[in-house]
Formats: C-alpha cells, sequence, structure tokens
C-alpha cells in the first residue's frame, strides 16, 4: 500500500509479511529502479509490526 502520509517528493510504500512464520515485520521502501534491467528497492525502514498492525496483517485475509 502507498505511504501517503510520508510520500512529499517519492512513491513509499507499506509492505507488511511474515518471517518464518513467526514474526510479523513492517517495511516501508521506496523503488528507485531507472531503467528495465535493474530493479532497485531502497528500504527506507524495517520493524517488528504492532500488536494493531499484526491484527490488520491477519484480518487482510491474503497472508501465506
Amino acid at each position: 500500500m502507498k505511504d501517503e502520509e510520508h510520500s512529499d517528493y517519492e512513491d513509499r510504500f507499506i509492505t507488511m509479511g511474515n518471517i518464518k512464520g513467526k514474526f510479523i515485520v513492517v517495511v516501508i521502501h521506496t523503488d528507485r529502479t531507472k531503467n528495465s534491467n535493474e530493479e532497485v528497492i531502497r528500504i527506507i525502514s524495517a520493524r517488528y509490526a504492532t500488536k494493531n498492525e499484526i491484527n490488520q496483517y491477519y484480518n487482510r485475509g491474503d497472508y501465506e
């Protein structure tokens, strides 16, 4: 999902996922791809999800 609140000069995205089925993490990133030959993703922030975010993650229904 797009991070509209903190995206003044670049498109930032929020991605949630699990690590080995044990931890839910939140990653903020931006796409720095300049050409079609190489994809470049810049990680801005990565952290463990809060309890509220964990609930959101599992209530989405599209997790693995």
